[in-house]
Parts: structure tokens; C-alpha cells; sequence
């Protein structure tokens, strides 16, 4: 039997919701960079400058994105730069099994390692055949389609390579930890051992 596209618990709404914590950034191309840090393979933290992260390579993703607020949002076509470009350009080392992936203010999600390799996963650059506008995280936003969307971090400005995991922004305020929407994981109450940090 097929599994439908709507996880549990999700309804189609009409027209693209917009939720977002804060205010939106300014983007100043100039100053703007990409730093990956943390548990490098070389030990050393890597920057991208906007020129840099623009110009690598790009590939397409058609995903269904599900908010846990429970609306989805069915077949957006997402283009930019996969995991796997970022992790060739800057390795992390062996005992990665995590990352953070940290935007403007401060803000924050972890992923397992599993999560950000997955197919599908991308920093997004484009939505549609048109680049992100600001209130959908210009320039680059994560895009972790198989999970919840407070994991597909907006206004993306470093990735932190994790040697054990730790909580980000919402999920020190009480969401999953994981947050896979087929399983329905929207709060930490309902994590099983093992699928939070220790």
C-alpha cells in the first residue's frame, strides 16, 4: 500500500503561511559569510564569503514541507547547495554524528548527522525558479524536508559539526528533539530514550 503524502495530524492550507520567530534580517553581501565550525576534520573553521557560497554548485529538490503547527505546504521545488558540497569543501571529522545549524540572532536547530545527508536535504537558495524572499529566509535557508519545519532553519549563517548532540533554540524551549512529522514528534514529553541528548 502507498503511503499518503500527509503526515498525521496535517492539513493542506490554502495559499504558503509564513511563520517565523523575530524579526527579519537585513542582508549586507559585502559582510555576509557561511562559517562552518566545531569539530572540523582539519581542526580549523571555514568561511565562505557570499561570492564563495553563490557560485557553488546548485542541484534541485521537490519536497512537501511540514510545519508542526500542522499545515503543509505539498510540492516546492527548492534549489541550492547540498550537504554533502558543504562537507567535501569543509569534512568534518570522524566522531561527527551531529550538526547545529545556526542563523542570524542567534537562532538554532540540530540535526543528526543521518538528517543532514538525507536525500532532499539543501541550503536553499531558490524557491520555485525564483530566489527565497526575506520573509522565507533570503539569501540561504535550511530546507530538512522529512522533518518538522523549525528544522529547516531560515537565514542561515554557520553549521557547528557536533561530537554529541545538543538542543537548539526550540528544542531547549520544548519541542522534539527529532521531529520526524510521520511519527508525529512536535514535544520533548513524547521523545523515547535515546532520541534526545544524553
Amino acid at each position: 500500500m502507498e503511503q499518503p503524502r500527509l503526515p498525521p495530524g496535517q492539513y493542506i492550507p490554502r495559499g504558503r503561511p509564513v511563520i517565523h520567530y523575530g524579526r527579519v534580517p537585513s542582508f549586507r553581501p559585502a559582510s555576509w559569510d557561511l562559517r562552518v565550525f566545531g569539530a572540523t576534520a582539519s581542526g580549523e573553521e571555514h568561511c565562505f564569503t557570499w561570492p564563495e557560497f553563490e557560485s557553488l554548485p546548485r542541484t534541485s529538490v521537490l519536497a512537501d514541507f511540514h510545519c508542526v503547527t500542522k499545515f503543509s505546504i505539498m510540492g516546492n521545488e527548492w534549489r541550492g547547495v547540498s550537504p554533502s558540497t558543504l562537507l567535501e569543501a569543509a569534512p568534518p571529522g570522524p566522531g561527527v554524528r551531529h550538526v547545529m545549524i545556526w542563523a542570524e540572532y542567534g537562532y538554532s536547530a540540530n540535526v543528526r548527522m543521518t538528517d543532514f545527508t538525507a536525500p532532499g536535504t539543501l541550503f536553499a537558495l531558490e524557491l520555485d525558479d525564483k530566489p527565497l524572499n526575506p520573509d522565507r529566509g533570503f539569501p540561504v535557508r535550511a530546507v530538512v524536508p522529512h522533518l518538522y519545519a523549525w528544522k529547516s532553519v531560515k537565514w542561515v549563517r554557520a553549521v557547528e559539526y557536533l561530537l554529541e548532540d545538543r538542543r537548539g533554540f526550540w528544542e531547549d524551549r520544548g519541542y522534539h528533539n527529532v521531529a520526524d512529522p510521520w511519527g508525529e514528534q512536535r514535544y520533548s514529553y513524547q521523545e523515547e530514550p535515546g532520541e534526545g541528548p544524553p
